[in-house]
């Protein structure tokens, strides 16, 4: 049964809950778990709302107290006055943020339509309010005569174009229609993300002849069997769209009609013409970017966007992206003539399809390369590629990580580790949530945080970081076994984790304020020591001997490293380039979406064997604000990682303490210290090309 929640006047509020409201919701306590983290036992879906609402009332009144304040405008007074505010809404939003996105259900669904619109409108209220405004503003403009240290000068300037960026500094009128845009905006972006959570749930391949697994390895076909027994179809096979379990599927079914049916649901979703359809909504939220951007003075979103980034306007992102298309380009088209001529070859009359990609590569690596992935997996366990992580920390800035069951958790399926700095000391807590969970957990995998590191009174407040995944599951008696690419994703996603133990500004806004282009550097390099053989035989070891991976096999993978990297290469790039295209364009409400999208993608040439990686109803990247016109930025923080990670190799040392010490320093610590090139530049004492990248594909 579902519980209906009302909306708790402020006035309530203002006066205080209840004594028995408040000692029963966790917000409103302090958190007397291990370590501060947040007591996912305690909290239900009841105590989001009244928590919300609480924190909306705290955050205005401690913004209410800047504005009231009848002294001159500080630093103090004003500028961390504003960044240390509104710290019970930052402990709900990370919460419920964190598990709407790793543990959700219909009713947290229902609470984010309900507060959403709420949180729109506080914020409005805050960023284009003219007297928070105008102290601000006195403080930037007399920032020169304040003796500030650099990152004290870096808060004031980053908080005054916040604003600016937001229409503070706009007329009326014009900040009255932004607020307008900003709310719609919001309530989009939800409807487009909660639409894609129910479709990625909604769709499921039933098997029911054994027959029709041909092809299929053991433990593709037990996993099935498992979901199957879930779903209450016992005795039956069933495959949805999970990574795990489509992806195996399409590369070793041998019935192409099944292949086609399951990754046309997958291609299709938010394209079904039903109730969770996102066409019409995504053209009006392009077309409210555009409108926004033009009040605040840009021609386009993607031109708003790129102003704060390394890559500084669109043209340099085309530009960019361009170089990379060409090479992936002429080396899919390669890729295909060779799975073409398997077909043709085992008799096939038929022309490669999007959907045979997986299957007929499969096949050219084995050919290629004699590599099967079933042959790497075994090594390749979801516990191995954790040490491997932990190995990897451990020798470059010596951390260690032990195990805490103590700790709550918010699924039986998480792990929570405690970090510890290589001098012993209490560095941050790490939660792994591994596995899918259909309809409860978004597709993908990401690194985020349910408390950030900061400081306060002096003190460090340690982050809790928590790492989301969507990798292949235990079987049988089997461990959960990774593809190359889902270990690889591991140590992408712990490089973030890296990233948020070490921040360490003094102040909110600028502890880990890098550009988007610059962010994946820190999660990208960490994919380079996943392939190195001194690496691989300390952590891919054999779950049933315990050997290490064979030197025959580390030789094989290190061979195949480039294969197929056409075809990567190219459904990234042409997704990148999709992203900008909407974001540079004059969409309106009624733009046909498919129509646009196809021809973005004849525009650049992407041949029909190869889809973008993500079509525009299920892009959720660019749904949000996030990743919205910086699709890109992967490719771009490649060049970074590319470069970073030469540096070791020159040095002769993969775990050289100098080097190591300085990434650590310059680009994970001081993020509050400088810009994304100039941190770079203090670490590598040069700029990067985009030649490393290219070698590191294998296009040069």
């Amino acid at each position: 049964m579902k519980l209906l929640f009302a909306i708790i006047p402020l006035a309530m509020l203002t006066a205080g809950c209840s004594q028995k409201a408040e000692h029963e919701n966790p917000f409103f306590n302090e958190w007397k778990t291990p370590f501060g983290v947040p007591p996912f036992d305690k909290i239900t879906n009841a105590h989001y709302l009244p928590a919300y609402e609480e924190a909306i009332v705290q955050h205005k009144a401690e913004i209410d107290a800047i504005i009231k304040n009848t002294e001159e405008p500080t630093f103090e007074n004003t500028i961390v006055a504003f960044d240390s505010a509104g710290e019970l809404m930052k402990k709900v939003s990370a919460v419920f943020g964190g598990l709407r996105g790793a543990n959700t259900n219909d009713e947290m669904q229902g609470i984010a339509k309900q507060i959403t619109p709420k949180l729109s409108a506080h914020y409005n209220e805050i960023t284009l309010n003219q007297e928070l405004f105008g102290k601000i503003k006195a403080v930037y403009e007399m920032r020169e005569s304040l003796n500030l240290d650099v990152e004290q000068m870096r808060l004031v300037v980053k908080m005054y174009k916040d604003f600016e960026r937001n229409g503070a500094a706009l007329p009326e009128d014009k900040r009255n229609e932004l607020k307008s845009l900003n709310e719609r905006m919001a309530m989009i972006s939800l409807s487009l993300n909660q639409n894609l959570l129910k479709e990625n749930g909604g769709f499921k391949l039933i098997i029911d002849d054994k027959d029709d697994l041909a092809g299929l390895p053991e433990a593709v076909i037990n996993a099935a069997a498992e979901m199957g027994a879930k779903d209450s179809l016992a005795g039956k096979w069933v495959f949805d769209l999970s990574k795990p379990s489509w992806i195996p599927f399409l590369q070793f079914s041998e019935r192409r009609d099944l292949r086609e049916k399951l990754y046309k649901a997958y291609l299709m979703r938010g394209d079904n013409n039903n109730e969770y359809d996102n066409k019409k909504l995504f053209a009006e939220l392009i077309s409210l970017r555009l409108q926004m951007a033009k009040i605040l003075g840009f021609n386009n979103y993607a031109e708003y966007f790129t102003d704060e980034q390394m890559a500084k306007t669109p043209q340099n992102v085309y530009d960019f992206l361009l170089k990379v298309w060409e090479p992936a380009l002429g080396r899919a088209k390669e890729e295909l003539a060779d799975m073409q001529a398997v077909v043709n070859r085992e008799g096939g009359k038929f022309k490669i399809e999007s959907w045979d990609w997986w299957f007929y590569a499969e096949k050219v690596r084995k050919e290629k390369y004699d590599l099967d992935e079933e042959q790497t997996k075994p090594y390749l366990t979801l516990e191995n590629a954790k040490q491997g992580c932990f190995y990897l920390a451990n020798k470059l800035y010596g951390l260690t990580f032990v195990k805490r069951p103590e700790i709550p958790v918010y699924h039986t399926e998480v792990e929570a580790y405690e970090v510890l700095d290589k001098d012993g000391t209490h560095l941050s807590i790490l939660y792994l949530d591994p596995h899918p969970r259909a309809g409860a957990k978004g597709g993908g995998a990401w690194c985020g945080t349910y408390r950030s590191g900061s400081w306060k009174d002096g003190k460090r407040i340690t982050p809790v970081v928590t790492m989301v995944m969507n990798f292949t599951r235990p079987s049988g008696d089997k461990p959960a076994m990774l593809s190359w690419d889902e270990n690889e994703t591991y140590f992408h996603e712990f490089g973030h984790a890296l990233h948020n133990f070490f921040a360490n500004g003094r102040y909110n806004r600028t502890a880990r304020s890098v550009p988007r282009d610059f962010v994946e550097l820190p999660s990208q390099v960490c994919e380079n020591w996943a392939s190195e053989p001194e690496v691989l035989k300390v952590y891919a070891k054999h779950y049933q001997t315990g050997e290490s991976i064979p030197d025959e096999l580390i030789a094989k993978l290190q061979n195949s490293l480039h294969f197929n990297q056409g075809f990567a290469t190219v459904e990234y790039t042409a997704a990148s380039i999709l992203d900008i295209d909407w974001h540079t364009a004059d969409v309106t409400p009624e733009t046909d979406v498919n129509a646009f999208e196809k021809a973005s993608m004849s525009r650049i040439g992407l041949i029909n064997e190869i889809l973008p990686r993500y079509r525009t109803a299920n892009f959720g990247h660019i749904f949000g604000g996030g990743y919205a016109s910086g699709y890109y930025v992967y490719q771009w923080a490649g060049v970074l990682d590319a470069d970073a990670f030469m540096a070791f190799k020159e040095s002769g040392d993969l775990f050289n303490q100098d080097l190591a010490a300085k990434f650590r320093k310059h680009i994970l610590a001081e993020n509050s210290m400088g810009e994304g090139m100039e941190q770079y530049l203090k670490f590598r004492g040069q700029e990067p090309t985009i030649d490393g990248l290219l070698k590191q594909k294998g296009f040069k």
